[in-house]
């Protein structure tokens, strides 16, 4: 499962823009966490770290921090960071409206 995420976000990189070239790509899979790191030269890069929680059991769950970063078409960078756990995908960024 872990290795299949990292594979998604290094495949969406390689779709995202082809002529980018990579500048850097490490990644680490284990049987239990993960993390990874890219950065391309127009500007995208990645990278989270995840762990599970409750191996074995009926309530296992994956808990990743992370961010990554991208150019928008109006030639902003904009850069999310995030955690995702049993709460949901909790995005913050400068550039995201805040729940009042």
């Amino acid at each position: 499962m872990k290795f299949l995420i990292v594979f998604v976000a290094l495949f969406a990189v390689a779709l995202a823009n082809p002529t980018a070239d990579i500048l850097r790509s490490e990644s680490d899979v284990g049987p239990e966490n993960f993390k990874y790191d890219w950065e391309t030269s127009d500007g995208q890069a990645a990278n989270a770290q995840g762990v599970l929680h409750n191996a074995g059991s009926d309530h296992e769950s994956l808990a990743v921090q992370g961010s990554y970063r991208f150019v928008g078409d109006d030639g902003v960078t904009y850069q999310v960071n995030y955690i995702a756990d049993e709460n949901g995908f909790q995005p913050q960024g400068a550039h995201l409206p805040v729940a009042p």
